[in-house]
């Protein structure tokens, strides 16, 4: 399974905005993501606003401990609200 976390063709979330449904989707298997329950094989998910479809979702704060190995790399957004979290690296 890979996860992820930002690409150029996402919709950059603000603090502006008030979504408040998301839900993993499969885009290898084109439906949502439950428990890979959404087809055999590898996995590619994405999270996908109601609103906005595909969305750059905000790294965990521990995925900060190598921000240079995500491609494409963490927007300074991104990195900037990660780095405000107590548990950030």
């Amino acid at each position: 399974m890979t996860q992820i976390v930002r690409d150029p063709g996402f919709y950059e979330p603000s603090d502006e905005d008030d979504c408040s449904r998301y839900a993993y989707f499969c885009q290898a298997h084109e439906r949502h993501y439950w428990h890979e329950s959404c087809g055999e094989g590898p996995h590619l998910i994405a999270l996908q606003c109601q609103e906005h479809g595909p969305e750059n979702m905000w790294p965990q704060p521990l995925m900060l401990m190598f921000p240079e190995g995500f491609d494409p790399p963490l927007s300074d957004a991104q990195l900037a609200w990660a780095r405000t979290d107590d548990d950030a690296v």
